[in-house]
């Protein structure tokens, strides 16, 4: 009796079980094929790659004239405002040119005005020279003054003519532009210079943005076109390299799902901006040439933009350039 009831409790006790069998076996199903539906509309409906970067158009500062550098008023990793004064040469030589560039401006004009004023002046005595020379023969026809009176007339009057031909010559050139209006261009033309190159003495930002690879210290002499610094702007975007053989249904305006590994617990939102005409190997310095030696076919990758849509706070997120960043475009 007693083991008959042993078994008929066992039988009891496999049958409350199987119920149980089936509906995890049934759960156990319903998740891997909730999974693989995930993968499979994950696959379908976006694309996605590893190989994506933060980019942005970094502004390298140098120097438009040469000089002893002064005054330094950055430093490291320092937010700049377009327009700030980052530093300063020494502009003592470049006020001497200025002065020098002036005297000799006004020295010019001075001689133009001069050049004027004879030309002027010879106008009017050769007028008045040709008036008495028109008179005295006039007078001669009529016998009234003596040769010797009217050469006399001749010889003034042929003298303001060289006179007024000499103060012609001093205005104008073979080709008939005025010479002393050009010689004051070309002295106004070096003033300005000297202007601006004093002026290049103080260095602005001409970005905003954080500085960095900062290589100017107060004292080194410094080059036209020597690196100083660089200013990294707020403006960051991404560079995704996608295969060729994903970008069939890419197109910009499309979602993007962006993930920083910097940031792994936030996803950020962007959009497709632009596709680049042609792949990374075909832009490069030295582009491949297939068609000499043995070919072997290598599957292109084309960058892609992608733009933020998203304001970010970046005391929150520091989202630099170089960064590793994992997109996912929504092509469905």
């Amino acid at each position: 009796m007693e083991e008959q009831k042993t078994i008929e409790q066992n039988t009891q006790e496999e049958n409350h079980k199987k119920p149980f069998k089936r509906f995890f076996v049934i759960g156990i199903g319903i998740v891997l094929a909730c999974a693989a539906a995930y993968f499979i509309y994950d696959a379908v409906a976006f694309q996605t790659t590893d190989d994506a970067y933060v980019e942005t158009t970094t502004v390298q500062v140098a120097p438009r004239v040469s000089g002893q550098i002064t005054e330094v008023y950055i430093t490291d990793n320092q937010k700049v405002k377009e327009g700030d004064l980052v530093a300063k040469i020494d502009p003592a030589d470049y006020e001497i040119k200025l002065a020098q560039a002036e005297a000799r401006y006004e020295r010019t004009l001075l001689n133009q005005k001069n050049a004027k004023a004879n030309y002027i002046a010879s106008q009017s005595n050769i007028d008045t020279a040709r008036k008495d020379l028109e008179r005295y023969q006039n007078l001669y026809a009529q016998g009234a003054v003596s040769k010797q009176t009217l050469d006399n007339a001749q010889a003034k009057f042929d003298a303001a003519q060289a006179n007024l031909t000499q103060s012609d010559e001093a205005l104008l050139s073979e080709s008939g532009n005025k010479v002393a209006d050009a010689d004051l261009k070309e002295i106004k033309a070096l003033r300005d210079k000297a202007k601006l190159d004093l002026g290049y003495t103080n260095i602005y930002a001409p970005q905003t943005g954080t500085v960095s690879s900062r290589r100017v210290e107060k004292g080194m002499y410094v080059n036209v076109g020597t690196p100083l610094f660089v200013i990294v702007p707020e403006n960051v975007w991404i560079v995704a390299n996608y295969k060729e053989n994903q970008l069939r249904k890419m197109k910009p305006g499309q979602e993007v799902d962006i993930k920083i590994d910097t940031y792994p617990n936030h996803t950020f939102k962007g959009k497709v901006d632009s596709i680049q005409r042609a792949s990374g190997a075909k832009s490069s310095l030295f582009p491949p040439e297939n068609a000499v030696g043995s070919f072997v076919k290598i599957v292109q990758r084309i960058p892609v933009k992608i733009v933020f849509t998203e304001k970010i706070n970046p005391e929150e997120y520091n989202i630099v350039p170089g960064m590793s960043v994992v997109p996912k475009v929504r092509i469905k």
